[in-house]
């Protein structure tokens, strides 16, 4: 017995086959984004948009996660991914290994969009490609606009090298003196000079040119159609100018990225050791914001890329060169300068969310609440209906209280200044802050203090978790003097600016249940207590997965019995190991399990003897698909879960998370079921991850012969015509019930509506 124990100890670990690691998904989801922007069926300043996406996304994923994983890679103790047992060291490798294939991919799609809108008319031109005018009309627009802003510096042994801020462009420019300066002693030196510089001297004379802050990013110039160039090709173009003292040699553009990854909690649920110790000893090796990653437009000369690597403690692998703007955000202020993209196809145009059908706007929306459930689908319902009922709260003077959790606000938000508004007129208001909200922070610190001074009572998230929740309860005086409650519990969203991108879910009840509820959660808020005393609400990190992990295992019961089962979620991601060990002990089984997947997917399906019943699918589209739902149970008796909390073990064990149920049978449990099926139907974005890790195709689920069906375009449809016709069925009940009463103004427009339609009917 101690001999095999001994054997066992010995043995090696082998990843599960069935695992993926979570980078390398993730990498995955990005190229999905990606092949949006090379769909010839996508408006071609969309698919500019999401080569923009992709850039972005990158960007954040070498800050926060490489960055991570840097910092593992320092510990002499390595810490292995728990899924795949990789090293840090072997992940980073990874990684770069496969950007560096998907950069020419990003290359190839990006000179592809901009060839196809030079066709229409919309030119993104490079300096050499200018007309004598329009090269006139740069030097005084960059003379008068630009040069004055600008701070170039020199950089060689008398001049220190400067601290090249994460994310931003820089012109760098190689420099030579010019001879024509010098004396007959200082052209000999400089003879000599050159001979070490060939022989690999690293003393070389530098030019860098930040890109000014205070300077349009795009310089539209005249000529047919529309026509630009990028602020740094034109300070490229004009290097040798501000560098006239010397002689130029060689120009670039370089872009550094910079481990960002400042979250001391975030990142330790994917590993075996607890993160805020791994970070106490990291923080003493090393400082913070370490460069990660060297970008240049073109391969950098063997000084330069020599100089710069050894000043940014950087190794080869870590830099790239790419022929795409280093920053491809101006994509999104395209649209704008071309004021015909929507007519001309070239772009979808902006989203226009319609009004709730199940809502009335021409009644108060308090007492519908009180009367019927709401749920609220963005962005194809306007999130304006939830600040309506916010503005309605601030002046009702049967509320006492409105209490919120705020994750994301936008950075002009009416949700908040309706927050300010009722606590300006009485009202009791607690808002949660999260701000620890990546990337959000100064935002969220910027809230917090106008809401305090406006009088509310502004509370922050745990020590040890982030509150991720979407909850706000308000609290109002009935009719007998006993304590109402209209309760708003959603899967993401208090940011209007998102909520026309993000498709997400929002409850509105007023169930005394649910109410008691929110108004125990936000005492334990208050306290920093993770309690397990709801009623209805489950609540992270206490009550969601354990009661995920229950619900899967009363599946396995079923399908061991030969009753009919099944597992149903949609996440942003699947990352913990705990639940993805379960959904392949349910899978052997014989439970059948759909997982709509938008993002990084740790479990792989269809792997023999493990994953063979489980399929995950992803829908990568116009809209990012965010809300989280889970179904447990067969198709036609399935019960369902709307969560803020994704599938991840830092949202399950590390955050303050929401699930609630929805009621079978009534109509809010049908729309989701229906939203489910619609969505699964799909043959325009629906995309399958196969047993290598590789997605099928786009328009994989065409069938020859069928009209292709985009689930999201057809939901963008759907709810406009339903609240169209839920205004025409008001103004059809208003006229009915005293057809001699004046009609509202807001009726007016709709008899405008009705007339219009009979008139066009008639002429038919």
């Amino acid at each position: 017995m101690a001999d095999d124990s001994k054997d066992k100890k010995s043995k090696k670990k082998v990843a599960p086959p069935y695992m993926q690691n979570r980078e390398l998904s993730w990498l995955e989801f990005n190229k999905r984004c990606l092949d949006q922007g090379a769909d010839p069926n996508v408006p071609l300043i969309d698919r500019l948009q999401f080569v923009s996406i992709f850039w972005s996304n990158l960007q954040e994923f070498m800050m926060v996660r490489a960055g991570s994983l840097t910092d593992m890679s320092l510990l002499k103790k390595k810490i292995l991914d728990s899924k795949t047992l990789m090293t840090p060291e072997e992940q980073l490798e990874a990684i770069y290994a496969r950007c560096h294939e998907l950069l020419p991919y990003q290359e190839q799609v990006y000179h592809e969009i901009i060839d196809e809108l030079a066709k229409e008319g919309v030119h993104e031109l490079k300096p050499e490609q200018l007309t004598d005018d329009q090269m006139d009309y740069l030097r005084t627009y960059l003379e008068v606009n630009v040069i004055p802003f600008l701070a170039p510096q020199v950089i060689n042994t008398r001049h220190p090298f400067p601290h090249l801020e994460n994310g931003a462009l820089y012109v760098i420019v190689r420099l030579l003196q010019k001879e024509s300066h010098l004396t007959k002693a200082e052209r000999k030196a400089l003879k000599e000079f050159r001979k070490m510089e060939r022989a690999g001297a690293l003393d070389v004379t530098l030019g860098m040119i930040p890109m000014p802050r205070q300077c349009k990013r795009v310089i539209e110039l005249p000529g047919e159609g529309v026509n630009y160039v990028l602020l740094e090709d034109a300070l490229e173009m004009i290097a040798p100018d501000i560098f006239n003292m010397y002689r130029v040699k060689h120009t670039n553009i370089i872009c550094v990225t910079r481990n960002a990854d400042l979250d001391v909690t975030e990142g330790a649920d994917e590993h075996e050791e607890d993160y805020r110790e791994f970070m106490k000893k990291i923080l003493k090796k090393r400082a913070r914001l370490a460069p990660i990653r060297l970008e240049s437009k073109r391969e950098l000369s063997e000084h330069v890329a020599e100089f710069l690597l050894s000043r940014l403690d950087l190794e080869p692998y870590q830099c790239y060169v790419t022929s795409v703007p280093l920053n491809v955000s101006y994509a999104f202020g395209l649209a704008d300068m071309v004021p015909d993209s929507f007519e001309r196809g070239l772009w979808t145009g902006p989203i226009n969310p319609a009004w709730p059908f199940s809502l009335d706007r021409n009644r108060p929306i308090i007492p519908q609440i009180e009367e019927h459930d709401t749920m609220l689908a963005y962005p194809y319902e306007d999130i304006n209906a939830f600040v309506h009922l916010l503005r309605e709260a601030s002046v009702d003077p049967d509320v006492i209280a409105i209490k919120i959790t705020l994750y994301r606000l936008a950075s002009n938000s009416a949700i908040a200044e309706a927050l300010i508004a009722a606590a300006e007129n009485g009202k009791e208001v607690t808002a949660l802050f999260e701000l620890r909200a990546r990337f959000d922070e100064s935002n969220n610190i910027d809230w917090s203090t106008r809401f305090e001074r406006a009088g509310c009572k502004v509370i922050y998230g745990f020590h040890d978790y982030k509150v991720h929740s979407k909850i706000c309860c308000i609290t109002k005086r009935g009719k007998n003097g006993k304590l109402e409650y209209i309760t708003q519990l959603g899967t993401g969203n208090y940011n209007e600016k998102t909520s026309r991108l993000y498709t997400d879910l929002s409850f509105l009840t007023a169930d005394p249940a649910i109410g008691r509820d929110a108004v125990e959660f936000f005492n334990n808020m208050s306290l920093e207590s993770i309690s397990t005393a709801y009623q209805i609400l489950a609540v992270a990190p206490l009550q969601i997965k354990q009661g995920i992990l229950v619900s899967i295992d009363d599946q396995i019961e079923l399908a061991k019995k030969g009753e009919p089962c099944g597992v149903f979620f949609k996440t942003n991601s699947i990352t913990d190991k705990d639940v993805i060990e379960k959904l392949v002990e349910a899978s052997q089984a014989g439970v059948p399990i759909t997982l709509w997947v938008r993002g990084i997917s740790c479990i792989v399906p269809g792997i023999e003897g493990y994953t063979d019943n489980v399929r995950v699918v992803s829908i990568v589209g116009r809209l990012l698909e965010h809300s989280r739902i889970y179904g447990f149970g067969p198709h036609d008796n399935m019960s369902l879960y709307l969560s803020s909390a994704d599938l991840m073990t830092r949202n399950m064990d590390k955050r303050v998370e929401i699930a609630w149920p929805l009621k079978k049978g009534t109509e809010i449990h049908e729309r989701v079921i229906e939203y489910i099926d619609i969505s699964l139907t799909d043959t325009v974005k629906l995309r399958e991850l196969l047993p290598d890790k590789t997605f099928t195709e786009l328009g994989h689920f065409q069938k020859e012969g069928e009209e292709p069906f985009n689930s999201q375009e057809y939901y963008l449809a759907k709810m406009a015509e339903l609240s169209e016709k839920s205004i025409e069925r008001y103004a059809e009940r208003t006229m009915k019930a005293d057809p001699y009463t004046r009609i509202p103004m807001r009726a007016k427009g709709v008899q405008a509506i009705l007339d219009a339609k009979k008139k066009a009917k008639e002429e038919e």
